[in-house]
């Protein structure tokens, strides 16, 4: 982390970015991604960070800029990745500006992300998730016909009818890793009716099957497939909760407020035992580049953000197929 200069100014700006079709989870649909991105400027070096206000954590559009806005003058003062863990609550405003913060430091020192962030290593190639949005079954199963190539997709479920849309999407992809995710919208009862059957699938993860603060009768509960905390698992004050109810936790910069406490998340719960997936939300590369920090020897990785867009930021990030490769600096870091 670098020491800040009296030049600083933060500015904040939405954006939007066209989804390639429609993009459906339990809760909804959408064809647009919105994201708000931050800007520090220190005498003309730029750092930028991007982030999606999330709904069903209580955030807007309007919200988020507000909180962005409400730290410039703090951030002319001098404020630094640490102050901010206190400045702003965890969420997609701090984590704009935290990733912001990063990239400007990597931008003043000349120094790529690994080093600013003390990590052992440069950074390596990921291979990511590739996402079906929920559907009917006919068109998962066509949507798993054209996706067959790929190494691992993420199904997007909401609870009856789960069986056959896993089903028909392993017939259509059967060489493809499978992990699914409910987005809470499970019961017990469907977790009991279908752990079974997806581990005679292969499905590799169950995600937040139900919904967060009602999971206490996964307490006990032994799945054949292993259980990963999404909703559930925002930063390291939510991880005592999740002991005896999952095995994976789902870490994305948008619940943890920025880089700066995800990798105190990563470090405390794989010390805790659990295993580690990366996410993210719908957003451009800008958004996941901070992700590929996280990254780094994670079990699961989920950034496949830009490939469900019709157009990415340019520069954006160097997709091979399913590989993903760590940011050039005129992207981020």
């Amino acid at each position: 982390m670098v020491g800040a200069s009296a030049k600083r100014t933060l500015s904040v700006r939405r954006e939007v970015f066209p989804i390639r079709g429609t993009f459906r989870i339990s809760r909804g649909a959408k064809t647009e991604a919105h994201v708000v991105v931050a800007e520090i400027d220190d005498g003309g070096v730029v750092g930028r960070g991007e982030c999606v206000p999330y709904a069903r954590y209580g955030e807007s559009m309007d919200s988020v800029v507000e909180q962005i806005e409400g730290v410039a003058s703090a951030i002319a003062a001098g404020l630094d990745q640490e102050g901010l863990l206190d400045a702003l609550p965890a969420g997609a405003a701090r984590n704009a500006v935290d990733c912001a913060l990063w990239d400007l430091s990597c931008k003043l020192t000349g120094q790529p992300i690994w080093q600013v962030a003390d990590l052992e290593a440069p950074l390596a190639p990921v291979v990511t998730a590739y996402t079906l949005s929920l559907d009917t079954v006919e068109n998962m199963a066509a949507a798993a016909r054209a996706s067959a190539r790929r190494p691992l997709l993420k199904l997007k479920l909401t609870g009856d009818g789960d069986l056959e849309r896993v089903t028909a999407v392993r017939e259509n992809a059967p060489d493809a890793r499978l992990i699914v995710d409910a987005n809470e919208g499970w019961t017990l009862e469907h977790l009991k009716r279908y752990g079974d059957a997806f581990a005679k699938l292969a499905v590799e993860l169950i995600e937040q099957p139900l919904p967060a603060g009602r999971d206490d009768d996964l307490l006990g509960f032994e799945c054949p497939v292993p259980l990963g905390a999404d909703e559930s698992c925002h930063d390291r004050s939510t991880l005592d909760e999740l002991r005896g109810k999952y095995q994976v936790v789902n870490i994305k910069l948008d619940k943890t407020g920025g880089l700066t406490e995800a990798m105190r998340l990563k470090a405390a719960a794989e010390a805790a035992g659990f295993d580690i997936m990366v996410g993210c939300m719908l957003a451009s590369s800008l958004a996941m580049a901070p992700g590929v920090v996280i990254a780094q020897g994670a079990k699961l990785v989920d950034l496949d953000g830009p490939l469900l867009l019709a157009e990415d930021r340019k520069p954006g990030l160097r997709f091979e197929g399913e590989t993903v490769f760590p940011p050039e600096p005129s992207l981020w870091g």
